[in-house]
């Protein structure tokens, strides 16, 4: 959500700097008003559909920040048979998560709902390697993911019963 300011503040400089050309050059002003009244009507339409995009998955194949992670951790995985594969992934320095579309490939689908079933077993939790890797996208079918047990709490020291005193 930070990265959307920085982007409204791009588009709405940049409907102003060519607005500002529009106005200052040597036009007849009807001209000139169209111009202020499209940059009026862009900016609200730039923040509508900025805000808009936030909330659809990301394609896999359109990650190039985030390509060199080498592990993610599977949050939920919903499949669409025939259409596509929707992942809920969170990367190890992030809190919040992220919503990805793969495309649809059958042995990737059954390879997920495998290791989720086992996973909600097992109390443990879902990590791929490699998922943004050209490699990793060419070859759905033999994606690395694994279960993650959860830690095992330290156990407690047994007490030491006080020392006996002697009479």
């Amino acid at each position: 959500m930070d990265i959307l300011f920085f982007m409204f503040l791009a588009a709405g400089a940049t409907a102003m700097g060519l607005a500002m050309l529009a106005i200052c050059a040597p036009r007849p002003t009807r001209v000139r008003v169209i111009a202020s009244g499209v940059v009026v009507l862009f900016l609200p339409t730039v923040y509508f559909q900025f805000t808009e995009l936030l909330s659809k998955p990301k394609p896999i194949a359109f990650e190039w920040y985030e390509r060199e992670q080498a592990k993610v951790e599977v949050l939920a995985v919903s499949l669409h048979e025939g259409e596509a594969i929707y992942l809920w992934l969170r990367f190890p320095d992030s809190r919040e998560p992220r919503s990805y579309v793969a495309p649809w490939n059958v042995k990737v689908a059954e390879k997920f709902e495998k290791v989720l079933e086992e996973a909600v077993k097992q109390d443990g939790k879902v990590e791929m390697r490699d998922p943004f890797s050209k490699r990793s996208l060419q070859d759905w079918g033999d994606l690395s993911v694994e279960i993650i047990p959860p830690p095992v709490p330290p156990m407690k020291l047994p007490q030491i019963p006080p020392p006996v005193r002697k009479i």
